[in-house]
Formats: C-alpha cells, sequence, structure tokens
C-alpha cells in the first residue's frame, strides 16, 4: 500500500483494505510515500488501520536517507504505541534537490539503529538484478550480507520479471551465508506507463516476451490487465513449485488485482508445507 494523495483515493484505499481481508495476506506493507519523503503520520495512521482494524499484521516502510536519528524515533515510538512492531528499513531513493541528512547512509545502518533500539522484527530489501549503485554482484551481495548482519530478520526483494534472475541471486545469497528468508517481489503489470518507468527508476531489465506483452496490449487496457496478471500467475506458479520463501504482490492499492491473482494460485499455497 502507499499513502494517498486525495480524499478520495483515501475513500478507495479504506475499501482496498477491506477487500483484502478475504484473501488473509501474512501481512501489508505500506510506504512512506514517493520517494520515502512522504508524511509518517499517514503511514502510522494506515498501518494501524490495518493491524488494529483488520486484524491483519502490517509492516511500515523508514527510508532513512532524509531521517535523523530523531525523526526515526519518532516514528517508531508512534508504531510502538499502536502495538506494530515490523518495519522495512530502506536507505530510500535520492530525490533531486533534496540533501540526505547524513545520519543513515545505507539501509544497513538504519537497520543497525533500529535493531540497538529493540522491539521490532526488521524486514530489508534485496536486489535479484543488483542494485543500480552496487559496482557488481559480488559488492551487492556484500552489502546484503551486512545488513542482513546488522539486524534484517528476513529480506523481500525488488520487482523482477525473469525468474532465472531470482534463482541466480537466491545461489548466490546462500554461498554467502544467508539464511533468513527471501520473499520474491512480484509485480502486476496493469498500465505500460507505470511499469516502464518503475523498470527505468529501479534499473530492472525487461524480458523480450514482457515486451511484447506491453507493445501488444498497450492500446488496450482489459487486454493489458489480463495478460499482466496471467504472467505474474506464471511467475507466482514457477516459484512456489520450486520452494520460495513467500511471494510479496506490489498491488499499488489494487486489491481486485491481488484477488484475481490470489483466486489463480492459492491451491497452491495450500498444497505447500511452510
Amino acid at each position: 500500500m502507499f499513502p494517498p494523495k486525495t480524499e478520495v483515493g483515501v475513500e478507495h484505499l479504506h475499501q482496498t483494505l477491506e477487500n483484502l481481508q478475504g484473501i488473509h495476506p501474512d501481512f501489508i506493507s505500506v510506504t512512506l510515500g514517493a520517494g520515502g519523503t512522504g508524511r509518517h503520520d499517514l503511514t502510522v495512521h494506515i498501518a494501524d488501520e490495518i493491524q488494529n482494524g483488520l486484524g491483519i499484521p502490517a509492516v511500515a516502510h523508514i527510508p532513512g536517507i532524509y531521517q535523523t536519528k530523531e525523526s526515526v524515533d519518532e516514528i517508531l515510538d508512534q508504531l510502538e504505541e499502536r502495538g506494530i512492531s515490523n518495519v522495512l528499513a530502506l536507505r530510500g531513493d535520492r530525490i533531486e534537490g533534496l540533501t540526505p541528512t547524513g545520519v543513515f547512509h545505507h539501509a544497513d545502518d538504519l537497520t543497525a539503529y533500529i535493531q540497538q533500539r529493540g522491539g521490532f522484527e526488521i524486514v530489508g530489501a534485496c536486489y535479484p538484478q543488483v542494485h543500480q549503485e552496487s559496482v557488481n554482484a559480488v559488492d551487492d551481495i556484500k552489502h546484503l550480507c551486512e545488513k542482513v548482519d546488522a539486524g534484517a530478520d528476513h529480506l523481500i526483494s525488488q520487482v523482477f520479471f525473469d525468474n532465472q534472475c531470482f534463482y541466480d541471486f537466491q545461489e548466490k545469497a546462500e554461498l554467502s551465508g544467508i539464511e533468513v528468508p527471501i520473499e520474491a517481489g512480484i509485480m502486476p503489470c496493469t498500465n505500460k506507463k507505470q511499469i516502464e518507468r518503475i523498470a527505468q527508476v529501479a534499473g530492472v531489465p525487461l524480458p523480450h516476451k514482457y515486451v511484447a506483452m506491453l507493445s501488444r496490449y498497450e492500446n488496450n487496457p482489459e487486454a493489458l490487465r489480463d495478460a499482466g496478471i496471467a504472467y505474474a500467475v506464471d511467475q507466482i506458479a514457477d516459484l512456489v513449485s520450486q520452494g520460495v520463501d513467500g511471494i510479496h504482490l506490489y498491488t499499488m492499492n489494487n486489491s481486485d488485482t491481488a484477488q484475481r491473482i490470489w483466486d489463480a494460485t492459492k491451491s497452491l499455497f495450500s498444497a505447500t508445507v511452510k
């Protein structure tokens, strides 16, 4: 979930959250808004509604690059008051024109700070196709090990559209001694421009067959939505059959997409021994 910017968006989000109850997700994560520079209170409010209103565990995103120790403490205090004990510790995207505080240079700095405070389960991010600012895959895994050593309890991957990239990444992580669960991040395509923008910002290459799908149905929203959901379902079926630790759906506040994917894959999860 991400905090909406309008009253209409707020109403839509309430309905979305109610609709997600039937899927019984293990948790729902909430971002801090665009670039991690949004209002803390909105994130806390939505996380509170998820966990205490719907009875679904909430995970609050905390990007550290523009935070101070005081502002992080304020967020953690507000979450603690509401019984929310799960956070996703991120460095956060660099925003042109904004100057980092210089306190939390990397996600492992923020992870270590939260771990030292105590009382929170800490989720970390990982990058199957290498973080844009890493020198290479070896450098990327090295930093991931530092993040886990700092206190990350489990990992959620950035979106990817080629499962083999994820499997190769899993092998590298295992060889590096990383033993925490790694959940695969899947983003169903329902909007061509949105997917292309996210892929560009995140530095995630799009496979040829995915680009062909986008080009074929870009002028037919319904067909693109169906094709995008089918592609995501195919990814998930393969991942679950290979014993993935979990699937994290980037739904972009769209419960209908999540519901359709769950309907198509729930038997796979029920057949899997956790």
